[in-house]
């Protein structure tokens, strides 16, 4: 009976993070076709908040590897002074959680600028972000229905997504950058 009660505060209080951190709006789109379609793209074409209207999707020929459990995420940056600030940190070792079954989070030791970058973004699977007001990242392996307005997306994984889904528990990820 304890645990029971244990059990249901503990997903109370997730509940309650998640809707706290997430400042729910409205989605008038069907958040799966838009999943599927985001997903069938995997071009790397995709405009977000982030950029500036007259700069690129991504840097040019900048990618980040992450390491871990004997597999590689590649993740393709764009250009924004949040991702230049992330890429002046590299290499990191960082430990990821798994956060409501759609992401895996860490917070970093030194919080990336925010200034002059746009954010309010409805994160997709495969996004490499960054969640301003924790002060950590946030790596989608699933979509979520809801934006968030204080959402910054750093890149797009390019290859190994899918090595995120199956992971249980804490694990160690080292990030670096490609050459």
């Amino acid at each position: 009976m304890k645990k029971t009660v244990q059990l249901i505060l503990l997903s109370l209080i997730v509940s309650s993070m998640f809707l706290t951190a997430c400042n729910s709006r409205t989605n008038e789109e069907n958040t799966s076709s838009e999943e599927n379609s985001a997903d069938e793209s995997n071009n790397g074409d995709r405009q977000d908040s982030t950029l500036d209207n007259e700069g690129a999707d991504a840097m040019e020929d900048t990618s980040i590897k992450l390491t871990f459990n004997n597999e590689e995420v590649i993740v393709n940056m764009y250009d924004n002074p949040t991702s230049r600030d992330f890429l002046a940190q590299l290499p990191l070792t960082i430990t990821l959680e798994d956060y409501v079954g759609k992401e895996k989070i860490s917070i970093l030791q030194k919080r990336l600028s925010t200034d002059n970058v746009q954010s309010g973004n409805q994160p997709k699977k495969g996004d490499f972000a960054y969640y301003s007001p924790w002060g950590n990242l946030a790596i989608f392996y699933k979509g979520l229905a809801d934006a968030t307005n204080d959402l910054i997306i750093l890149g797009k994984i390019e290859s190994g997504k899918e090595n995120f889904e199956s992971i249980q528990g804490d694990f160690t990820v080292t990030i670096e950058k490609m050459d």
